[in-house]
């Protein structure tokens, strides 16, 4: 009877597993000086693995016949580099931004890919290293997906921004912007009084086409991904149902939990790398935009 009162219901291991390891508690109100540690630490590395492997096959590139390997990455570079040239026309820019989209492409794919990793395996390697150093095992909370945490993907979102408008003054200069901000896309008017109406309506637009570009890019990766940990954790249920249960019918969640999981885990391979290819490909036509001139 103690067992089962101790027992955490589902929910509880559902708030569990989506609550972060912070630097400090959590409060309702806006706190900027709260940092999401496990996806800081997780992005970090897996951005130097992706950069690693990367410059491995640079390395070890042959003119000869290629391994899988740099096969691999060439049919990659190959079909990032194309689409760069497809989008951004300017031979310069291409020499940055194509890197840059190939470095977005690959590292989201590794964000995501940490999705297919058993829901408890790192967190409870965590909670083993947590309860070592002394802390209660309870509160070592560990979530393993950076691109299901907001402030990953809207970080990646607003640097995005950043590069547009950095390319946005470096293409037109900071009067040529200045003034499409005010002229675009409504045009202007020789009446003072109606260009001046214009010139508000004209920049407000442009502000919110900013937002919106910014908020949707982000928001897009956020939504898939943190719903894809969602049916995750439900299937884990399954299993964790029929583990504490005596019945044996219960066998039944047993099927459907490896069926399902499995299922899940396969159609999200797609999901992962689907939604890479578009965070990539909106990063290349918001930078694209930044060099059309309206």
């Amino acid at each position: 009877m103690a067992a089962e009162a101790t027992a955490p219901s589902s929910s509880d291991y559902i708030v569990h597993h989506l609550t972060h390891w912070q630097n400090k508690p959590q409060t309702e109100i806006v706190d900027f000086s709260v940092f999401n540690i496990d996806s800081i630490v997780i992005s970090l590395v897996l951005g130097v693995l992706g950069c690693f492997f990367l410059w491995q096959a640079a390395r070890k590139a042959t003119s000869g016949v290629p391994g899988r390997f740099q096969a691999a990455v060439e049919i990659l570079i190959e079909m990032v580099d194309a689409q760069a040239k497809s989008i951004v026309h300017n031979a310069a820019s291409r020499k940055m931004v194509a890197p840059l989209a190939l470095v977005v492409f690959v590292w989201i794919i590794l964000l995501n890919a940490m999705d297919l990793l058993p829901l408890d395996f790192l967190p409870l390697i965590w909670e083993k290293i947590y309860s070592a150093a002394g802390g209660d095992p309870h509160h070592a909370y560990l979530r393993i997906v950076p691109t299901a945490d907001l402030s990953v993907t809207m970080g990646l979102s607003v640097s995005v921004l950043v590069i547009c408008l950095i390319y946005n003054v470096k293409m037109k200069g900071l009067g040529g912007w200045s003034h499409e901000l005010v002229t675009a896309p409504f045009g202007t008017s020789k009446n003072p009084v109606f260009a001046f109406l214009l010139g508000v309506v004209n920049f407000a637009m442009q502000m919110m086409e900013f937002v919106a570009k910014t908020v949707s890019h982000g928001m897009r990766l956020f939504g898939n991904m943190y719903a894809g940990e969602l049916l995750f954790m439900l299937i884990a249920l399954l299993g964790g149902a029929w583990a504490l249960s005596f019945d044996p019918g219960s066998l039944a969640l047993l099927v459907l939990h490896v069926v399902a999981g499995w299922a899940w885990a396969v159609f999200h391979i797609l999901i992962i790398v689907l939604q890479a290819f578009v965070f990539m490909m909106l990063t290349l036509v918001y930078i694209g935009q930044a060099h059309d001139a309206h």
